[in-house]
């Protein structure tokens, strides 16, 4: 029998350790080099919308999800007041990225995977039987800022909340054991005053959620949940010759979409088969490739270019009050909407 090829994935966030799986148990011998360590909280709204199940036991990757909550219930906010409550066509699971990435790792490794972490490569161009699965693309000159942390103690009024700001949206989920996963997306505002440990509260306030604000301020908060992330935009990457991108390497789409999570297992279900045709040998790189990303363009097209439209009614104050007007008189189509964006 005739050895398969090997494939090395770079990146082990949720795009690269799930085809790593998925891979694996197909007999493909895989390599994932990893920048960071495991468990790690990352920036990250942690919860899933739009992800069936069809493509997590492609993936074989269920056991990851055990003990996951399911929210339905969103509850919309502008500035303090709420303004438009809705239920979910299908239940979004929730799960810190502390938890979900650590239990993929260790799925990866338990089906023969090679981990390879706190190993960054040196970047080398497009190569044969390598995926890069690597993470948002940079962007010197974006105007975004991250911001997460988990706290314990507030007063949140549904399964999900989002609140918008002054160039800003910030979304609540319940993870696992009692945390409340607090993410906001925020306009980075130059002369802005703060150090680590007060960096959500301070643009919280400059944003106009006070409330929230006040209320992280008498929370528990988790250690080592807080963390940060610039330097990124939502922009499609431009692969370079027969380069393969999954996940946010291959594109980012707004988060409050709560999709982001979902095209990454979905982007590495869709490289599944042809990855696993080169490693038998029976296709050439530059069609699997080609394949891959022909297939990405076909099913994330439409919710990439929808979100990018809505993202900007999320931010400037004039929009926030006429989405805010329509969804009140119930002129927003929010089913539709969500159907595009997923």
């Amino acid at each position: 029998m005739t050895a398969l090829q090997p494939i090395t994935i770079v990146g082990g966030g949720l795009a690269g350790l799930s085809l790593g799986i998925a891979l694996c148990k197909a007999g493909v011998p895989t390599e994932i080099y990893e920048a960071g360590e495991y468990p790690r909280h990352r920036v990250c709204g942690e919860f899933i919308s739009g992800l069936d199940d069809e493509t997590i036991d492609k993936l074989g990757i269920r056991s990851a999800f055990i003990g996951a909550g399911l929210h339905r219930s969103v509850t919309w906010f502008l500035r303090e007041k709420a303004f438009y409550r809705q239920t979910l066509p299908a239940g979004a699971r929730a799960l810190s990225r502390h938890a979900l990435d650590a239990r993929l790792a260790e799925l990866f490794v338990a089906s023969q995977g090679k981990l390879s972490i706190r190993t960054r490569l040196a970047p080398q161009g497009p190569g044969v039987g390598v995926v890069l699965a690597n993470g948002r693309i940079p962007s010197g000159s974006s105007p975004w800022l991250g911001l997460k942390l988990h706290a314990r103690n507030l007063a949140t009024s549904d399964e999900l909340e989002m609140h918008l700001g002054d160039g800003a949206y910030v979304g609540l989920s319940a993870v696992e054991d009692g945390w409340i996963n607090v993410c906001g997306l925020f306009r980075r505002r130059q002369g802005l005053q703060f150090n680590r440990e007060d960096a959500m509260s301070a643009y919280l306030v400059a944003s106009g959620l006070r409330s929230l604000a006040d209320q992280l301020a008498t929370a528990q908060i988790q250690p080592g949940s807080r963390c940060a992330v610039a330097g990124f935009d939502f922009e499609r990457g431009t692969p370079v010759g027969n380069e393969l991108r999954l996940g946010d390497a291959w594109a980012m789409i707004p988060p409050f979409t709560g999709d982001g999570m979902a095209m990454a297992f979905t982007s590495a279900a869709l490289a599944l088969d042809p990855l696993a045709s080169w490693a038998r040998g029976e296709v050439p790189w530059d069609r699997t490739v080609h394949s891959i990303q022909a297939a990405l363009g076909e099913i994330f097209r439409v919710r990439l270019t929808s979100a990018s439209f809505l993202h900007p009614f999320l931010f400037n104050r004039k929009l926030q009050h006429g989405l805010s007007a329509a969804a009140r008189t119930r002129l927003l189509p929010i089913t539709t909407l969500y159907r595009l964006v997923h």
